[in-house]
């Protein structure tokens, strides 16, 4: 298992769904299962939607608040790092109340929304994407497996994370 820095951040007054190490084990069984073998550091912010919208504008020119932001830097199979550096892998940047309003709608709860989510948000650091059909494929089974296993409040399986591909 690799060794996990993680950054946890909140803005003031935002509360996640998950407490922070049920977040920290959720990046943590991702990058393990992903086969990550080399120390790894990721930024996980928890912001407002507000603060989501100024990122989403700056980052993806999209003029609105999203659920999760992936914001990447290196990943542990850049062949410019060295055996063992640490990979610096970037950041996840979630809208809990975004999130909320989001997951009676796709008939989850807050926090299996956020488990989704942060899933969703790690595998895009490590490459995964979902632009074009067959990415997006591989993406959702990869998702589907990894929340096969946590433990939920609900039945994620099927479950479609990559939702919001007019945002894309």
């Amino acid at each position: 298992m690799a060794e996990l820095e993680l950054d946890l951040s909140y803005d003031e007054g935002v509360a996640c769904a998950l407490d922070d190490a049920e977040l920290e084990r959720t990046v943590a069984l991702v990058l393990d299962e992903e086969g990550v073998d080399r120390p790894c550091g990721l930024s996980l912010s928890v912001v407002t939607d507000e603060h989501m919208h100024e990122l989403n504008r700056e980052w993806r020119e999209v003029d609105r608040p999203t659920d999760v932001l992936s914001l990447e830097c290196e990943r542990p199979d850049d062949p410019d790092l060295a055996p063992g550096e640490p990979c610096e892998l970037g950041d996840v940047v979630l809208a809990p109340a975004y999130i909320a309003r989001q997951a009676d709608s796709f008939g989850t709860t807050p926090a299996d929304e956020t488990r989704l989510l942060l899933v969703h948000g790690v595998l895009h650091l490590l490459g995964y994407d979902h632009l074009v059909d067959e990415e997006a494929e591989v993406m959702e089974a990869r998702e589907d497996f990894l929340v096969s296993l946590l433990e939920t409040d609900g039945d994620l399986r099927g479950v479609r994370v990559t939702r919001h591909e007019d945002d894309a």
